[in-house]
């Protein structure tokens, strides 16, 4: 018993229900088409049969006239078809005289006292020799196959020899192939309306596979969708995955800058506590610059939150150029004892697939931390390649010639709220940040030695193309 896919569905806005009805049709009408043409060859076969076994018939009537004395008179006896010889048998031949003045006619016995009707008077053109086949209606009201054709014997004159027989056995035969061939196409049709139902079934089975892995999800079955689909299902499978992906990095990264802002909390709320213990008289104004701070904290990560629900958006792209350069004049003037400049020596335009906030947060974190560092110098640096997935990526190196930071200590570096160095100022947040902007699109942030001898981050996003 088929089990019927959960999209099929009798309304006409199913897929199942339109290819199963598409499929019906063309199966109908292709084989509506073959069974008339195929019913035709057969009477058009059937009737040159016929013809010919009245050609026989009509040339030896022929013979006989042209070898005989007395054309005239000649009756033919040696047809070796019996029912010639029964009246109104529906067997006929017929021999007229067309010149002279006894146009004398000669018939079979099954004749009797009737008359052959001529073709060329029912308007039907001749063939090759002077030949005529068509219908006519007999003697007895019966339909007969006729053939004719005229002769010249001469001086002997011109005769019109004519053959007919009743049709009945013919179209018998023909209704009894129409029969056969409607009964066999029919069976055909049955098969072909079964093969689309399990056509659909099995073409849609991926789908249905697809349907249930969502739901599954949506229940808390699954984390992703699992299994293997069909090429042309596979992508759509995998655009779900990555939906899904972004969704949790989404509700994650938001659970992230909440706990960003907690930490960046702690510290103004353990000063207002120790200033209140310590020195009651100064407490009023401490906890008005304690508050400013936290109020700065939570209005920073309540945008972080937003970006972090924007960063998700898909079908974004921003062009890193002038971001860059936007950047570089602001810090320029931030830090107007360093020497911050872009390198860009194959003059690369390049897109980034993602929003501009982001792109501006993550470019603006790793050179703030670099102009902090660098003892004059900072050197940024623009190319592109692709990773093992053929993916474009944009991949921007940042380089100073600080002090550098020891292999050891890189992935410390890159921890949320970690500070190695307290003397220099921010809340260590910073380049935790870029990472996770960084996985939220599928780029990477790393950390080595730049040819400065100093620091160099190295940051990689996706790129359009």
């Amino acid at each position: 018993m088929i089990r019927w896919p959960k999209l099929w569905a009798p309304h006409r806005g199913s897929i199942a229900f339109r290819l199963f009805v598409s499929s019906t049709f063309w199966s109908l009408v292709i084989l509506l088409g073959a069974g008339i043409a195929l019913s035709a060859l057969y009477r058009h076969t059937a009737e040159a049969d016929f013809d010919n076994r009245l050609d026989v018939y009509m040339h030896a009537l022929i013979a006989d006239v042209a070898t005989a004395d007395d054309p005239a008179t000649v009756m033919p006896t040696h047809l070796g078809e019996p029912l010639f010889e029964i009246s109104l048998s529906g067997w006929y031949w017929q021999i007229t005289r067309l010149d002279g003045a006894d146009k004398a006619i000669r018939t079979s016995r099954s004749l009797f006292t009737s008359h052959l009707p001529r073709l060329a008077d029912e308007g039907l053109p001749s063939g090759e020799g002077g030949a005529r086949q068509g219908y006519v209606i007999g003697p007895d009201a019966r339909v007969l196959r006729q053939v004719e054709r005229v002769i010249d014997v001469g001086a002997e004159g011109n005769y019109l020899v004519q053959v007919a027989a009743t049709t009945g056995d013919m179209e018998a035969n023909i209704d009894k192939f129409q029969l056969a061939l409607a009964a066999t196409f029919l069976a055909l049709a049955l098969a072909l309306i079964g093969t689309s139902a399990l056509q659909v079934h099995y073409g849609l089975e991926p789908l249905r596979r697809l349907q249930e892995g969502v739901g599954d999800i949506r229940r808390g079955g699954r984390e992703h969708i699992e299994g293997t689909f069909p090429a042309d299902i596979a992508p759509l499978a995998a655009e779900l995955n990555l939906l899904i992906d972004a969704n949790r990095a989404i509700v994650e990264r938001a659970r992230t800058q909440v706990g960003n802002l907690a930490h960046a909390l702690k510290t103004p709320l353990s000063i207002i506590a120790n200033e209140s213990d310590a020195d009651p008289a100064q407490f009023s104004a401490k906890v008005r610059e304690q508050a400013h701070l936290m109020r700065d904290q939570v209005s920073f990560y309540l945008d972080r939150a937003r970006m972090a629900a924007r960063a998700g958006a898909f079908g974004r792209s921003t062009d890193v150029l002038p971001v860059l350069e936007s950047l570089l004049r602001t810090f320029g003037k931030i830090y107007p004892e360093r020497s911050v400049h872009l390198a860009n020596p194959s003059g690369l335009a390049p897109k980034f697939a993602g929003e501009q906030q982001d792109l501006e947060e993550m470019f603006g974190n790793l050179i703030d931390n670099a102009c902090k560092w660098a003892a004059g110098t900072v050197v940024i640096t623009l190319s592109e390649s692709r990773d093992a997935a053929a993916r474009n990526l944009i991949r921007v190196d940042i380089d100073d010639d600080g002090p550098g930071l020891p292999e050891a200590l890189r992935t410390a570096a890159l921890a949320r709220g970690r500070r190695l160095d307290e003397t220099k100022p921010g809340s260590g947040l910073g380049l935790s940040i870029v990472v996770e902007l960084a996985e939220l699109y599928h780029g990477t942030l790393s950390l080595a030695t730049s040819p400065q001898k100093g620091l160099r981050a190295s940051l990689s996003l996706p790129g359009i193309e």
